[in-house]
């Protein structure tokens, strides 16, 4: 566990002395001094008491060294940073990419688009994405600091009341997406079963209660994002499991099918409002909404290597979203439903590996987009002292984490047609953080270094998005009163 501050990294006047009377010494004692120095400092925190030791990871100083720099952190925090390598911070976004959502996209994107639509929307929402992705990815280091959180770097720019907002929009925004994970694991675990027992004995909400125990059990036993590490290579299994099965399988009943009916349904007034919610999804398919807290883990030099692991996500690791989405699309035309593993026809068993291969890896999925809740807990709860797996820190998340994906559960298993809701949030938060606020915050910090034309396509960026989180909130509102009257709580969907 490193907890660091906004403090610059300097030694207090003692450490000063020591490194001072060292100085006689050979050059190779001197630098021995100095780190040693370091390793042991003890930084004097805002509640008046010392906590544990400060202990930089040697990858971290390592890193820093190369490059003659130390990071300078904007907030202490109870998780590990700055120690991976950039195609780790690549897997996680590639499994943010191709989690069990993917296999939704048939129907929620290329459904209401067509084939046309659908294809230009999905490439161009790449390049989009890409593109604001980068921006953000450049003000991680603004005013000589390290911005390891999203309202961190708001509350820089803009004050204390953005910091709130941004706090807000964010954390609403990722507690919808871990909701929808637990009920994504639940619809897997339920159509497993069905596979071998169709008697409608084990509900929708019974699935989801197991998915969000099993979510919290894996919560329990991995600290903080980086210590996911070789999850993230199952993770990359389970998710090239089920989308390869998707593909085949969809690939077969495609090619033995009659002529499918590629028209895009619904009445001309039911198109629009459809329209607008496909494109909101394309916007959630590529973007995390937790971009500084991934990049928080990346080790220096920060902005460098942060692009190379969105290079990664959206090249190589944007291939498989795009095989079987198109494929389901092609396979089922405008039939296909909003989870392309009920469409196809195969043999049991391997429709069973590819559920549970969805299960697994939404497991996983959620604890990306659950860390930043994660790391607020433990850090103004947590009791800084000891190790990640000292018994009262192992406690300390059983009930707290536990408490919280209880929360996650509960909500899922009362609201299983959340998808609606999900749209709302993301008109009203990915919408501004990934495209209204990064525009923003770049113009507000580049503003002296931009000529007049990039100054009005970064305005132009701001306005268009924040037209389009007006329509896509509308059209959600809309979408939820239609359903509303449709399903009811704790619904066997």
């Amino acid at each position: 566990m490193v907890r660091l501050t906004s403090r610059q990294i300097d030694a207090p006047p003692h450490a000063s002395a020591q490194a001072a009377s060292a100085s006689s010494s050979s050059s190779s004692s001197c630098a021995t001094q100095e780190t040693e120095d370091l390793l042991h400092l003890r930084l004097p925190f805002d509640d008046g008491h010392e906590r544990a030791p400060l202990l930089l990871p040697t990858k971290i100083m390592d890193a820093a060294d190369e490059k003659g720099e130390r990071p300078d952190l904007s907030e202490d925090t109870a998780h590990q940073i700055s120690v991976d390598p950039w195609y780790q911070v690549g897997f996680v976004l590639i499994t943010g990419v191709n989690s069990a959502y993917v296999l939704g996209y048939s129907g929620s994107i290329m459904v209401p688009l067509g084939w046309i639509a659908g294809t230009c929307g999905l490439l161009l929402a790449a390049a989009i994405s890409m593109y604001a992705n980068a921006l953000l990815a450049r003000l991680h280091e603004v005013g000589g600091k390290r911005h390891i959180r999203y309202r961190d770097l708001a509350g820089h720019i803009y004050g204390r009341k953005m910091y709130a907002l941004t706090w807000a929009l964010q954390y609403v925004n990722l507690f919808m997406i871990n909701t929808g994970f637990i009920i994504l694991a639940g619809q897997a675990l339920k159509a497993t079963y069905a596979l071998f027992r169709d008697d409608g004995a084990v509900k929708l909400p019974y699935c989801i209660a197991i998915s969000g125990f099993i979510c919290a059990l894996f919560a329990f036993g991995i600290p903080y994002l980086s210590a996911l590490r070789v999850w993230l290579g199952f993770s990359t299994l389970f998710s090239l499991i089920y989308i390869v099965i998707a593909f085949v399988l969809s690939l077969r009943d495609g090619i033995t099918a009659p002529a499918r009916d590629y028209s895009i349904p619904g009445s001309r007034g039911t198109r629009i409002f459809t329209t607008i919610g496909a494109v909101a999804d394309l916007v959630f398919a590529y973007n995390t909404g937790m971009l500084p807290e991934i990049q928080a883990t990346i080790r220096p030099p920060v902005v460098k290597n942060m692009e190379k692991a969105l290079w990664f996500q959206f090249t190589a690791g944007s291939l498989p979203l795009y095989a079987v989405t198109f494929m389901g699309y092609w396979a089922y035309g405008n039939s296909t439903s909003s989870y392309l593993l009920n469409n196809v026809r195969g043999p049991v068993w391997i429709k069973a590996t590819a559920n549970l291969s969805a299960f697994l890896q939404t497991v996983i999925a959620l604890h990306i987009f659950a860390s930043p809740m994660y790391e607020f807990l433990d850090t103004k709860y947590g009791s800084g002292r000891g190790g990640p797996f000292a018994f009262h820190n192992v406690m300390f998340r059983v009930l707290v984490r536990g408490g919280y994906l209880t929360v996650n559960t509960l909500v899922a298993a009362v609201l299983p047609f959340l998808g609606d809701f999900m749209s709302l949030t993301g008109a009203l938060s990915t919408f501004p953080l990934t495209f209204v606020l990064a525009n923003h915050m770049y113009l507000m910090v580049k503003r002296h270094k931009l000529s007049a034309i990039q100054k009005s396509w970064h305005w132009l960026n701001v306005i268009g998005f924040s037209g389009l989180a007006v329509a896509a909130a509308v059209a959600a509102i809309r979408l939820i009163m239609l359903d509303s009257s449709t399903y009811h709580f704790f619904a066997d969907l």
